[in-house]
């Protein structure tokens, strides 16, 4: 599987208080699992920054990545970039010598 490395800004109007974060937290969650239970979440972190969270999971394809871009998407609430991502190991393989 390939792994994805996902920035997701929210909107403003997104949460009405801090503590509502966790609620939409769970229902994305839920949301990925059960339509994308291929995808494996590696780990996630808040950032401070331009960007509001930093994700990397891995996929099975790039229209699995985009699916899961677009279900966060969909609950109206965020703007999200998703990059693939080579470890160092295998991106040294590639390199011609």
């Amino acid at each position: 599987m390939a792994t994805y490395v996902m920035l997701t800004t929210l909107a403003p109007e997104a949460l009405k208080s801090p503590g509502d974060l966790k609620g939409l937290e769970r229902k994305v969650i839920d949301k990925i699992r059960k339509e994308l239970p291929q995808v494996k979440w590696t780990s996630s972190y808040a950032i401070l920054g331009g960007c509001d969270y930093l994700d990397v999971f891995e996929a099975p394809s790039e229209e699995h990545a985009a699916k899961v871009a677009m279900l966060i998407r969909s609950f109206g609430h965020a703007r999200t970039e998703v990059w693939t991502a080579l470890s160092w190991e295998r991106f040294e393989q590639l390199i011609p010598t």
